[in-house]
């Protein structure tokens, strides 16, 4: 895979008192740079959050099994997901701190010359409370001639 890449990520959130039973859905598409080192994966780029001029560098590091993301701006947060483990994290934001847990139940890379897919299901929730059940999608191309498939 080259180092100049894009990449979507989309979320998805099943919120615990959603009685609609509607998804809460967030999808970031951006370029970034990608490499590997001693068998980690890496994804870095910058991240604008609406209403604010400060940019959030964010890094992704992910093994076919593991991932973290990394955020430092306007917004800190260092996030685990690790299968069958609970990770508690402290989510910076410009209204505050919380803090957060995260429960992989899966985690899952797959990787072809042109494209790397990881998929993440997880537990949040927040200051101790379960907020709901969540996946992340996260798909990387070559950003000359890449096409994300929406």
């Amino acid at each position: 895979m080259e180092k100049d890449v894009l990449i979507s990520i989309r979320g998805l959130q099943y919120l615990m008192d959603e009685e609609s039973g509607e998804q809460e859905p967030v999808e970031v598409m951006t370029t970034g740079s990608y490499y590997k080192k001693n068998g980690h994966h890496f994804l870095i780029y910058d991240e604008a959050t609406e209403g604010f001029d400060m940019m959030t560098h964010n890094m992704i590091k992910f093994t076919e099994n593991a991932l973290e993301v990394r955020k430092r701006g306007l917004i800190d947060v260092h996030m685990i997901f690790e299968e069958d483990k609970k990770n508690i994290s402290f989510y910076h934001t410009p209204y505050g701190m919380i803090n957060m847990g995260v429960a992989a139940t899966k985690v899952r890379m797959k990787e072809t010359p042109d494209q790397i897919l990881l998929k993440a299901e997880y537990a949040l929730d927040i200051n101790d409370s379960y907020v709901g059940d969540c996946v992340i999608d996260i798909e990387v191309r070559p950003r000359e001639g890449g096409k994300l498939n929406l």
